[in-house]
């Protein structure tokens, strides 16, 4: 613990020192671009795959966070959960395409207000409570558990790293099985590696770490700072083969890398810049598509709240082809924000495990 200490202060000594900005740590630009191109730039009609996302807009003539579906190019928007009662956000598709676990915030205030996960089928029916006073879920690879963080508190908080342990959901025994390591505290943005062996997550004042993305065993204690390799800033997400990772390394810079999960010890290199925008402006909440080709993100200006429940009026869903090329695909700035992509294609035969009104909404 001395020795972090000491390390994270010598470290701070020479930033400040030097002036030196987060930003300037990051590979070069390379003429990225600072601004979203023309629509036409990118063919999102092309691409086969839907995106859920989160959006607060008047639903029964109150206001509130909705859950919906829509083609890559913005159109054909669903509303997903039409409850003008409750706040559904945070959204996350299953591997296998036929799920999405989410939060939901129920209560009128901060004193009565609870956060909790659930998970519903792609069209919106057939909710489950996975857990009360929860955050964070996500999915293993197989599609058959979530993965949570506990609140730390019980009063609610919007503060992402308010939580305290992670646990697995199974979906066929409802079971919750805590997470053998008991140290997981102020964890967020957790993502379940293809492989199984790892989860990638945000740290943020706990832990002996300090704001940092880490890497830490899905079936064991072992935990790995991913700054050495010159990985840092938030909200990580795989691609599908579990080869490469996706992160904003400041509010205005979204990078990837080649990632290593099969060893033993993570590592990763080969990191690059391939969006950024001006300081006015923010972009987060990334999710790379299924075939590896593009990046979801959310965008928007530095006032909104990047945060699970933060505002962010005038935020659109933006993808990004990785050429440095980005377009918007949402525009009507109903703090649009969380994407995540539907792992099945839209245009290609559906599974015959969905139901009828999946098929329907898939098409």
């Amino acid at each position: 613990m001395k020795n972090i200490i000491l390390y994270v202060t010598v470290f701070l000594s020479l930033f400040l020192a030097n002036n030196v900005s987060a930003e300037q740590l990051l590979p070069p630009d390379a003429n990225i671009p600072l601004w979203p191109s023309d629509s036409n730039a990118i063919n999102t009609s092309e691409i086969p795959f839907k995106i859920v996302h989160e959006s607060y807009l008047q639903t029964q003539g109150r206001n509130n966070w909705e859950l919906f579906i829509m083609n890559a190019d913005g159109s054909n928007q669903v509303n997903l959960t039409k409850t003008s009662n409750l706040d559904e956000m945070y959204p996350h598709v299953s591997p296998d395409g036929t799920k999405i676990c989410f939060v939901v915030d129920r209560g009128s205030n901060r004193r009565n207000k609870v956060r909790s996960v659930y998970y519903m089928n792609i069209d919106g029916t057939g909710r489950v409570e996975v857990a009360r006073n929860a955050r964070q879920p996500c999915w293993s690879p197989d599609s058959k558990s979530i993965a949570y963080l506990k609140g730390e508190y019980d009063t609610y908080s919007t503060r992402e790293y308010a939580t305290s342990e992670l646990f697995i959901y199974n979906i066929d025994t409802k079971e919750n099985k805590p997470h053998p390591n008991k140290n997981l505290h102020h964890i967020y943005a957790i993502c379940w590696a293809p492989n199984g062996k790892w989860f990638l997550g945000v740290t943020q004042g706990h832990m002996d770490y300090s704001d940092t993305i880490l890497a830490f065993e899905a079936d064991g204690t072992g935990v790995y700072d991913l700054e050495k390799f010159g990985v840092f800033g938030c909200r990580p997400d795989l691609s599908s083969d579990g080869k490469k990772m996706t992160w904003g390394a400041t509010d205005w810079d979204l990078c990837i890398a080649d990632i290593d999960l099969e060893s033993d010890t993570p590592t990763v290199k080969n990191v690059q810049k391939i969006v950024k925008c001006p300081h006015e402006y923010k972009i987060y909440h990334v999710d790379w598509s299924p075939d590896g080709k593009y990046i979801a993100f959310s965008y928007g200006s530095f006032g909104g709240g990047q945060q699970v429940g933060g505002y962010a009026y005038g935020w659109n869903i933006c993808i990004t082809d990785l050429s440095g090329k980005w377009v918007q695909v949402t525009t009507d700035g109903n703090h649009n924000k969380e994407p995540d992509w539907v792992p099945i294609p839209a245009k290609t035969d559906t599974p015959k495990e969905l139901n009828n009104d999946i098929v329907k909404l898939m098409n």
